[in-house]
């Protein structure tokens, strides 16, 4: 009936005199003739970065126009979403996950409240959950939603403000709860124009199937997260039914690119998201994926003519925006064209300890709108007493930077900090410690004097773990070590080095077969060995299996109780000026070719 009712349509204004295109047309107007236009704006793991992040964006422009751009600050970030809106009245504004969750510390101090009201004022339509949204578990995730100041941490609620909740829509497709229900919508269906000139964008969000691997255990339990792929194409005749002409997936997985921001060849991608798009239904016109932090802009019939997919990324932190642009027939109601752009959101400049970064006339300055300004300087005020705590003093900075076996001496100081907050009797009696890296968010880099503050302490820890202490048998370590290799994502190819305390040693062959890689463990130059019982301190997300870890679970819990970014200060102040540890506690022993 709608293909019916849009050809008489047209039909009548061929009769009244042609079909010309204006302008207005193609920029999503009413009137008769050619596609209508619709834009996505869309970007993703923005992490509550509302303050700007310091981080410079590479512009390849030719000669001299090659340029180093300042970017993000979610002040700039609103200039330039409302610049894009302008450009045309059919628009959605949407992310790709990981909107908030290892934040730094303006946002995450207050729950990561800052965040979501920065994206009320913006205005934003759908967010879909990616893994970080369940750091703090299911129930804080549907506070963010649903808004209220119940407790469901360590943390207080409402510190500053009520909290309304978001007022755009979460979408969560193959996120299912123990009703058989998507913890939130799994689509939504928005319209644009009017009578036969109308046509509907259907947007599926969901986040990646291994997000359980991710976050503590406990925050996801009893949620199921089904296969991306599948869920996606279950839907499609649903949202075709419902009179969709274009599909757009917004999904929190993506893939790694070495190339320029905005260079759209697709040449050397790879990564998780490739076997999901090879199975998606033809009917997917576009993908908006994250995770990655990588920017990226690919016709995937590139890669696969099969898959006339647009596959689009912005990257990280709130530095860039995709701007999407869908030609959608209303007679035919399908896709006619699409393509889209990478821009980065310039905003002021700023310094650091490698020189300045000022604003360039290479790209457009975004002017930062002063609403949102006046949210961020209200937290950023807040925060202020609690970041410029000095709570010791470091000899050298510590880096979370790898050698070539895996270790870095941030991963070790944690751990060491770790193992002194729990060896005491009544504080668990642990004898080792394991940090797992990818909860080392930044370098610990000391002022002139020397000093560290509580600021940076939390931008290196932010997801305020718990410490636990369980008690393994060496045979149990040892399979946890395995677990550095094949568990899931580790893999011998990518294998995931946890950060070992003082006092404990380890040596890998990746030659060797699977279970077999660890081939010397020691604690304090003593052989471990695999009947003895070893107490040892992890942080919460470990404990519950995260990372893949699954091998922590099979040990008892002892004790727990202290914060992790607790333990640190409490760690760095006593030792009064700390010298950051020395590599050397872990060894890759495979031989070079």
């Amino acid at each position: 009936m709608k293909m019916r009712m849009k050809c008489l349509f047209l039909a009548g204004a061929l009769a009244l005199g042609g079909c010309a295109t204006s302008d207005a047309a193609r920029q999503g107007g009413a009137s008769a003739g050619g596609p209508v236009e619709v834009k996505l704006i869309a970007f993703n793991d923005f992490h509550g970065n509302i303050e700007a992040p310091k981080l410079a964006i590479d512009h390849p422009g030719p000669g001299e126009g090659a340029a180093k751009v300042p970017a993000g600050g979610v002040a700039h970030f609103a200039s330039a979403i409302d610049a894009l809106r302008k450009r045309n009245p059919n628009h959605l504004v949407v992310s790709a996950g990981d909107m908030i969750g290892a934040s730094p510390l303006v946002s995450a101090l207050f729950l990561d409240e800052p965040t979501i009201h920065a994206m009320n004022l913006i205005d934003i339509d759908f967010n879909a959950v990616g893994n970080h949204e369940f750091d703090r578990g299911r129930e804080e995730l549907l506070r963010m939603q649903k808004g209220g100041c119940e407790k469901h941490g360590s943390r207080q609620p409402c510190a500053v403000e009520p909290f309304p909740g978001a007022k755009f829509t979460y979408l969560a497709a193959n996120t299912v709860t123990e009703g058989g229900d998507t913890l939130f919508p799994a689509y939504a269906v928005r319209s644009f124009g009017k009578g036969a000139r109308a046509v509907k964008v259907g947007i599926i969000g969901m986040t990646l199937k291994g997000t359980p691997a991710l976050v503590t255990p406990t925050g996801v339990a009893g949620l199921e997260f089904r296969d991306e792929a599948e869920t996606v194409n279950a839907l499609i005749p649903k949202l075709k039914t419902e009179g969709a002409d274009a599909i757009v997936l917004v999904i929190h997985q993506g893939v790694y690119s070495r190339l320029g921001y905005n260079d759209q060849s697709c040449g050397g991608i790879e990564g998780d998201l490739i076997p999901i798009l090879e199975r998606l239904d033809a009917g997917v016109d576009a993908v908006v994926s994250g995770h990655t932090h990588n920017a990226y802009v690919c016709d995937y019939a590139r890669i696969n003519p099969a898959k006339p997919i647009l596959l689009t990324s912005a990257g990280r932190y709130g530095t860039m925006l995709t701007d999407i642009r869908l030609s959608i027939d209303p007679v035919a109601g399908r896709v006619v064209a699409k393509a889209a752009d990478n821009l980065i959101v310039q905003g002021a400049g700023f310094s650091t300890s490698r020189g300045e970064t000022p604003v360039t006339d290479a790209v457009p300055a975004f002017a930062p709108r002063a609403d949102v300004a006046a949210l961020v300087q209200r937290y950023a005020a807040a925060a202020e007493p609690v970041a410029a705590r000095a709570v010791g003093r470091l000899s050298a900075p510590a880096l979370k930077s790898a050698n070539e076996a895996g270790e870095h001496a941030l991963g070790n100081l944690i751990a060491d900090a770790q193992l002194a907050a729990t060896r005491a009797p009544d504080a668990g009696g642990a004898q080792l410690a394991l940090m797992n890296p990818g909860g080392v968010r930044t370098d610990l880099v000391p002022a002139a004097d020397g000093s560290v503050s509580f600021g940076q302490l939390f931008a290196s820890q932010p997801f305020a773990n718990i410490l636990v202490v369980r008690s393994l048998t060496g045979a149990q370590l040892k399979a946890v070590l395995e677990q550095q290799f094949a568990s899931g994502s580790n893999s011998a190819e990518n294998p995931y080095i946890l950060s070992p305390s003082q006092g404990l040693r380890f040596a890998y062959d990746l030659t060797r077969p699977a279970g077999q890689r660890i081939v010397a463990l020691t604690l304090d130059n003593r052989p471990v060995r695999p009947e003895a019982e070893y107490r040892v301190a992890m942080n919460s997300f470990l404990s519950g299996g995260g990372d893949n870890f699954t091998g922590f679970s099979q040990g008892r819990v002892v004790n727990g109780g202290m914060l992790d970014v607790d333990a640190l200060e409490a760690y760095i102040a006593a030792a009064g000026t700390l010298t950051p540890p020395a590599l050397g506690r872990v060894e890759n022993r495979t031989p070079k070719p």
